[in-house]
């Protein structure tokens, strides 16, 4: 007899995200001499962010993982904790049931289901995005907001979406004649949204976006993703 890697048996396509979630779960944290079917309930955060940065690059075919913001980010949703420092989470540990049983306050998800729909998201429509580091992404709405208050009108980045699986979406600081400063998000994009019109053509369309945060003129950060054909006509 041999063991084999662990599979998980589904009778429909809806119990697919919490097969992948087992197996992962299965893949990165059992021991190789253990008695089969037993893993470990809690793994160390670290341990977690390792697998899930494997995770992402492998999924979406890139080189560019993620980064220390991104794990920070990544915590503090996965233990609904803003107050805990960066250094707090390397001591944590994380249990199944955070991972992929129990609803992200506020929303109708898991953890996981939100994380693989940014996997799946990435994968399919913005994979060069991400390679070329266009997308912050992993990053909070309270912490877009004191990125950009301080940024000139027009200045925009792209996170996924919070409230909706499998979304991206456009922050950017619109200011008045006051000089008062207001941040607003755009509508998130699916991924059967990019696939009748491109995310860079989307940008390109909307003229109140103008430079990419910090201070990268959009077109200079975004011209290589425009349509070939408007390229041609422009």
């Amino acid at each position: 007899q041999a063991l084999s890697l662990p599979i998980v048996v589904i009778v429909h396509g809806n119990q697919d995200n919490n097969a992948k979630a087992t197996v992962l779960w299965d893949n990165a944290f059992s021991e190789i001499d253990r008695v089969p079917f037993v893993v470990a309930e809690r793994v160390p955060w670290e341990k977690m962010c390792d697998t899930l940065n494997l995770k992402f690059m492998a999924e979406v075919q890139t080189t560019k993982g993620l980064l220390k913001e991104h794990y920070f980010f990544l915590a503090q949703k996965i233990f609904n904790d803003h107050s805990a420092s960066f250094e707090d989470f390397q001591t944590r540990s994380v249990s199944w049931a955070q991972f992929n049983k129990e609803i992200l306050p506020g929303r109708g998800f898991t953890f996981w289901q939100w994380f693989d729909g940014v996997l799946d998201l990435t994968k399919r429509c913005l994979k060069s995005y991400w390679s070329d580091r266009l997308i912050i992404g992993f990053i909070s709405k309270q912490y877009v907001c004191k990125l950009l208050s301080t940024q000139p009108d027009g200045t925009f980045l792209l996170r996924f979406s919070d409230s909706e699986l499998g979304g991206v979406t456009i922050a950017h600081v619109i200011r008045g004649q006051d000089g008062s400063s207001q941040v607003e998000n755009i509508q998130p994009f699916s991924a059967k949204d990019l696939s009748i019109r491109s995310l860079g053509d989307r940008i390109r369309d909307l003229g109140q976006l103008r430079n990419l945060y910090p201070n990268t003129p959009k077109d200079q950060a975004f011209g290589s993703h425009y349509n070939s054909e408007w390229l041609a006509a422009g």
